[in-house]
């Protein structure tokens, strides 16, 4: 199998002062097209670190992608650094990368510096992948097997995450138009409603009889659940497809509607597809969740077609005045209780005319009310056959606590309409 290594390059990633997002989406490129990453590195702006580095990874993969150190200013040597690993014997300006630098500095209203076409200079015996999100081009090394003792290509990248993940398809392609690849295939089952750990117990006798050759991965998130991704390593013929589709069928029969898709999805987006099937429309009530769930439905093209709008019902007046919640219910039950919850629900429903609402009502944190512990809260969801509530208890930070809140609340939401369709 191709492998291959990431680095990173430039001291705000070694003193924390940016979060490389580069890697991760490189490595997740990389793996998707067969090459395996063996190494993910961070180097600092020093030449000679940037050339050893380079250099050892060059020698034990036949890949390797850096990102950043490309600017304009003094300070990016990244450039100097490989054309001297290169051994190239000078720079050459490279046209259409000058065109693109042109256009986007006059786009933005600003004047051509010498520093701004000095980013068009490229070592010479280099390939150019023209950047056209920004200034610095992507660079290509190819170096003969010689050299390493196999064929081995390094790729410069800008560090600027849009321009570096906005360029990679175009990376991926020449390196796939450049290897001998193994096709990887991959199938995706997300689930909810599960931790990690209870979900592994609760297939392990199926995981245990899996086929040779055929890998499992966890890959939870709390916005989406737990991913699991089914891996089959050199190759995509009918017969694997086969061997894998007969596995799903077999995870869904174990595991039912905690399975919520089977492919890479989202939750906001299995429920926008149910709603849009059913020709049904939903509306929010939030008071925690602060229109986090509101926010997710709204992500998905097209969903206009479905969802009608929302309350953020943050304080008690707005819950009573505009949602039309009983203060005695408030008085007798408290802010956070199935009673508030079904009611917001059935307030936002009727002020909306949505077939089906959901509502929030907790506590994200820090702190609790007393009765109810930091990380408490009650959902709502109404519809067409009744209104249905449920208590939750997460115990992270206030903006994980949110993001829960409103993960929970958009599965309660597709189980409902999941139930009203299949009666």
């Amino acid at each position: 199998m191709t492998k291959a290594s990431v680095c990173t390059i430039g001291d705000e990633i070694l003193i924390g002062q940016i979060v490389d997002t580069n890697s991760s989406n490189i490595a997740r490129s990389l793996e998707e097209i067969g090459v395996a990453v063996t190494r993910m590195l961070s180097i600092g702006d020093d030449r000679k670190t940037i050339i050893n580095t380079l250099r050892n990874e060059l020698k034990n993969n036949e890949i390797v992608i850096s990102t950043g150190g490309l600017g304009p200013t003094k300070d990016d040597i990244t450039k100097d650094a490989l054309k001297k690993l290169f051994g190239s014997n000078g720079y050459i300006e490279h046209s259409g990368q000058l065109k693109i630098i042109r256009e986007i500095l006059h786009s933005r209203g600003l004047d051509m510096l010498d520093i701004n076409r000095a980013q068009a200079l490229v070592p010479k015996g280099c390939e150019v992948i023209e950047n056209r999100l920004g200034t610095a081009p992507i660079m290509v090394f190819r170096f003969p097997k010689e050299r390493f003792g196999h064929d081995a290509t390094l790729y410069s990248l800008p560090g600027v995450p849009h321009e570096a993940i906005g360029m990679l398809p175009e990376v991926i392609d020449d390196i796939v138009s450049h290897n001998p690849l193994s096709a990887i295939l991959h199938r995706n089952v997300m689930v909810y409603g599960l931790a990690e750990s209870a979900l592994s117990k609760l297939i392990e006798p199926w995981e245990e009889s899996l086929p040779d050759g055929m890998h499992l991965a966890y890959l939870p998130n709390p916005l989406t659940g737990v991913r699991l991704r089914l891996s089959m390593y050199g190759g995509s013929s009918e017969e694997e497809k086969t061997l894998v589709e007969a596995e799903i069928a077999k995870l869904k029969a174990i595991l039912g509607d905690r399975i919520y898709s089977d492919t890479d999805d989202t939750l906001e987006r299995a429920v926008g597809r149910l709603l849009l099937n059913a020709g049904k429309t939903v509306s929010a009530a939030e008071s925690c969740t602060g229109g986090e769930i509101s926010h997710l439905l709204t992500t998905v093209p097209g969903s206009s077609a479905y969802y009608l709008g929302s309350v953020t019902s943050y304080a008690v007046s707005v819950k009573e005045n505009v949602l039309g919640v009983p203060a005695e219910i408030i008085s007798e039950h408290g802010v956070v209780s199935s009673e508030v919850a079904a009611a917001m629900a059935e307030g936002v429903r009727k002020l909306t005319g949505s077939d089906y609402s959901v509502s929030t009502t907790g506590l994200a944190g820090p702190g609790g009310d007393g009765v109810n512990p930091e990380g408490t809260v009650w959902i709502g969801v109404s519809g067409p056959n009744g209104t249905i509530t449920q208590k939750r208890n997460y115990h992270n930070d206030r903006r994980r606590n949110i993001e829960r809140f409103a993960a929970s609340s958009l599965d309660l939401l597709r189980q409902m309409i999941l139930k009203d369709i299949n009666h």
